[in-house]
């Protein structure tokens, strides 16, 4: 039987390390490389073409949800399963926009965690039982209504040129190749980009692009 070729993705090396000794545990799994960031995710799936990638979401250099995005172009037949600590619904939401055929969170027990790569390498879509939960739930409450109104009405103070960033920050361009598409420094465009998290209200790239994503930021 061919192994399942897997790729770890995480900042974390003693969390990469920890579900590698689970993987390595079993014989038709095969870790074939770890990656730190967004970038070394890329590069290490053009290098050894993995079936699976595990991807961490908060990572430097691109995000998960943008290197899932970018891999999905890149090659469509390596399956992402977000493996990650957020559960907010809209998060869960944004990942299987870009691209990730399953999520898990960080706490899934180890029968789990390895059903869910047994099963979308085999071109199935895998959640674990609390995001099915979470991905259930109604959202029609108060708060989310108010929450809704509000994000609206921050759409409307971006200027057209954050308009412009937002859009390519979502599509999952860097802040060097943003400056080069617009012709611009990439300081310039981290200005931008911290202009615009102030406005929207979000603390982190996730969250840019996960706002983006909702209100139609894709090209």
């Amino acid at each position: 039987m061919n192994k399942i070729k897997i790729l770890i993705a995480d900042d974390h090396r003693l969390v990469v390390q920890g579900f590698k000794t689970i993987i390595d545990s079993m014989k038709n799994f095969v870790v074939v490389a770890e990656a730190y960031s967004g970038v070394e995710v890329i590069e290490k799936s053009k290098a050894t073409n993995p079936h699976v990638v595990l991807m961490d979401i908060d990572m430097p250099e691109l995000n998960g949800l943008q290197a899932t995005q970018k891999l999905a172009w890149l090659n469509p037949n390596i399956k992402v399963v977000i493996l990650s600590m957020h559960s907010e619904k809209g998060m869960i939401q944004a990942a299987i926009e870009v691209g990730a055929v399953g999520y898990v969170l960080k706490n899934i027990e180890k029968n789990d965690f390895i059903e869910a790569i047994q099963k979308v390498a085999k071109g199935e879509h895998y959640y674990s039982s609390e995001v099915t939960k979470i991905l259930s739930e109604k959202t029609g409450d108060p708060i989310s209504k108010k929450q809704l109104v509000k994000n609206d009405e921050n759409d409307h103070e971006l200027t057209e040129r954050e308009k412009e960033i937002l859009t390519l920050i979502v599509d999952g361009f860097s802040n060097k190749q943003i400056g080069e598409k617009l012709f611009i420094s990439h300081r310039t465009v981290d200005t931008h980009r911290t202009n615009l998290m102030r406005k929207l209200g979000v603390t982190n790239m996730a969250g840019l692009i996960r706002y983006g994503i909702q209100h139609g930021y894709i090209d």
